[in-house]
């Protein structure tokens, strides 16, 4: 037994020899890198002496050339630490620490005399690492083949995944163990208008993971820039995920010319749940703003918009009823109407009233532009020209009419997935939108890509989204990207971009709906690398009310539509039902329209991914607060304290709840409103029905006047 154990320790040491150590600042968090036998470059990660990542493999496969994968040898390592604070233009939070320690490791490979660093940066909520290029003699241009980046897991985890693809994040997320990934997957693939899976245990990330131990584990990557997006394989016997990147159109992971560098690879970790959703680790892998005046024209939005009747079915994009159209060749001012056109020009002034009576400044317009009718599914090049109405679309009045309001009408540029096209005509479409009006976008991907064969996640689309957010920039607009591929937190770099989709909406209401949970999940999985535009607000849940032939139905209750707006950050945020139904709803509505979308402060005060999450937000230069809670379809009583609220100041807490009787599916209209005082000493113990939650807002009571007659809250 001795020399079994003395052999164990030799081992160890073998591996670990020449060993480069980093730990977190608080201490909490523990690197290792170490090259193995052949040179072979590997790293480990503890949190608090628990293993996060357990030995694995570092490296990349190159095309046609000696890989970066072995006979290296250590030239130099460097440590060093940083602490700064910053402000962000928009956020959850007005001060962001970045406080890390770093090690940049230089490796020669000396079979071919080129060199690669490995550099960690390790923070008190998780770890950071990238592969860096230099500029060298022995490797100038070079393609990856594959990136070989291991994370070999300490257990047959809990977890939280959608299917890899290389085209859509739109599937429903499963949660189950690892090891039953292989059997589940086969479900889990439904169908999308664009998707190419890769592997039967083929995750993408952000992955979200909650091991037997109580760690909680998130695997994503920050900064991607001129690469191609991270997904992950699962090794399902030995638990080890592997790095693997979306190919070109013949196969080709990325084309490099150093120096240059990957995206950061990223592992969020903690033994709290409300850590993970808290971590600004993403955005600090980011670079500063690139914009010095960027606080003069990027603004939160909070907007309604011709959009939903048309994903219900209720009316269409298209003017007409045809088939076939060829932009400059079909005459639609001669063509008959279908007469269900939602986007016309006394429609849109109805939005517009709506948005200014209630505070709202924007109001997105959908369907306005030429080639509806055959636009989707055909491979069309020449799909859309961004800038040409439908004769019942007067862009001039309606400039001039929400301008008179004071509202903001927010642009719709869908390219049907022909790029080619889209960047033809980008300058063009936004000095039209300078020149009417416009200053916000919401873009869309839907669909194959042109150029054929190209992904929605490879390095050229990549390049493609950032190319559309610099050039908006240049005209001063912000961007709302649908069907892009997922967030990695360049919203630092690039303020302009608000929010994206990238992620099973509101919309799939619509389309069979989303399961309970699914609001509960997403902030530990999509909103890690940045705001999502889901698009919340649906108070009528049986879609058969705005189309009789479309029977599905918004699982939730009212109150947690409420809650969304506070759960799920966004500072582009809709208010996606129509005006009709919040005029039956007015009392609830109110949440909405007092919501802020721009915060100070944010504190999750309890979460557990899959059963719930309830936040308290700080509204951008007030001392205003508000709470929201979502659960999943076993509803919960949600315990709360105050504790974040100041001492001594009294507060008056609107609370729209659940009503005894509320159901996701059996009564989701049934909601209470109360009001009562509150103190940084008061606590809550609130029902949250199946599929339900809550909304709070908590305003200072600065006139004495205004807490007569109000009880604490109860």
């Amino acid at each position: 037994m001795r020399k079994t154990f003395l052999l164990v320790c030799i081992g160890f040491l073998c591996h670990w020899v020449n060993a480069q150590e980093l730990t977190s600042p608080d201490k909490n968090l523990s690197l290792r890198f170490s090259l193995q036998q052949k040179g072979v470059p590997v790293y480990a990660l503890t949190y608090k002496g628990k293993e996060v990542v357990k030995t694995s493999h570092l490296g990349l496969e190159l095309k046609n050339i000696t890989s970066l994968l072995d006979s290296f040898e250590v030239k130099e390592a460097k440590t060093s630490s940083f602490d700064e604070t910053w402000q962000p233009v928009w956020g959850e939070v007005k001060d962001i620490r970045n406080h890390y320690n770093e090690l940049a490791v230089t490796l020669h490979q000396t079979s071919t005399d080129r060199y690669l660093v490995v550099r960690f940066r390790l923070f008190n909520d998780g770890l950071g690492f990238r592969y860096e290029f230099p500029q060298q003699k022995n490797l100038q241009y070079f393609v990856i083949k594959e990136e070989k980046t291991q994370f070999a897991l300490a257990g047959d985890h809990k977890a939280f995944w959608l299917p890899g693809d290389y085209d859509t994040q739109e599937y429903s997320t499963v949660t189950s163990n690892l090891s039953e990934v292989r059997g589940k997957m086969k479900a889990a693939i439904t169908e999308n208008t664009s998707q190419t899976t890769f592997s039967p245990t083929g995750l993408q990330t952000p992955l979200m993971m909650k091991s037997k131990d109580g760690l909680y584990i998130n695997i994503h990557e920050a900064a991607l820039i001129n690469y191609s997006a991270l997904s992950l394989n699962l090794d399902d016997t030995n638990m080890v995920l592997e790095s693997v990147l979306t190919p070109d159109a013949v196969g080709d992971k990325g084309y490099m010319q150093a120096p240059c560098q990957s995206p950061w690879r990223t592992v969020v970790v903690s033994d709290k749940a409300a850590d993970i959703l808290e971590s600004k680790l993403i955005l600090n892998l980011n670079e500063p703003t690139k914009f010095a005046d960027a606080g003069s024209w990027i603004k939160p939005i909070k907007y309604v918009g011709v959009w939903w009747e048309m994903i219900t079915g209720k009316s269409t994009w298209s003017y007409t009823d045809l088939s076939n159209v060829q932009l400059g060749v079909t005459d639609f001012s001669k063509a008959t109407p279908n007469g269900k056109h939602a986007a016309n020009t006394a429609h849109v002034k109805e939005y517009i009233d709506f948005a200014a009576k209630h505070g709202f400044g924007g109001v997105l317009v959908e369907g306005w532009n030429e080639g509806w009718e055959d636009w989707f599914g055909k491979s069309k090049d020449y799909v859309f020209d961004f800038v040409t109405p439908y004769p019942d679309f007067d862009v001039q009045e309606l400039h001039r009419y929400a301008a008179s309001k004071g509202v903001k009408i927010i642009m719709h540029h869908e390219t049907s997935g022909s790029i080619r096209n889209y960047e033809r005509h980008m300058d063009t479409a936004y000095r039209f939108m300078v020149n009417n009006g416009y200053n916000a976008v919401k873009s869309g991907y839907v669909g194959n890509m042109i150029p054929r064969g190209e992904h929605h996640y490879g390095q050229w689309l990549v390049n493609h989204y950032l190319y559309a957010i610099t050039k908006a920039a240049d005209y001063k607009i912000m961007i709302d990207a649908h069907e892009s591929v997922h967030m990695t937190g360049l919203s630092r770099t690039y303020p302009n971009l608000l929010a994206q989709e990238s992620a099973r909406g509101t919309e799939y209401e619509s389309f069979g709906g989303n399961n309970p949970d699914h609001t509960t999940i997403l902030p530990f999985t999509r909103l890690m690398g940045g705001p999502m535009d889901y698009t919340p607000g649906i108070f009528q849940t049986k879609i058969s009310a705005y189309n009789p032939d479309n029977n599905s139905w918004v699982r939730s209750t009212i109150a947690r539509q409420l809650a969304l707006y506070v759960t799920m950050y966004s500072p582009f945020q809709m208010a996606a039902d129509l005006p009709e139904t919040y005029n039956k709803f007015l009392d609830a509505f109110q949440f909405i329209k007092d919501v802020a979308v721009d915060w100070d402060d944010t504190h999750v005060l309890e979460a557990e991914p899959g059963d719930y999450i309830t936040t308290a937000r700080k509204a951008k230069g007030t001392n205003n607060w508000f709470i929201g809670s979502t659960c999943d379809e076993n509803g919960r009583v949600s315990k709360i304290d105050f504790k974040f609220l100041d001492e001594g100041k009294k507060y008056i807490a609107t609370v729209y709840s659940d009503a005894k009787d509320a159901h996701y599916e059996k009564n989701p209209q049934a909601y209470t409103i109360r009001k009562g005082i509150v103190t940084s000493k008061s606590q809550l113990a609130q029902l949250c029905a199946p599929g339900g939650g809550y909304a709070i807002s908590v305003v200072e009571a600065t006139d004495a006047a205004a807490l007569k007659g109000l009880k604490p809250l109860k």
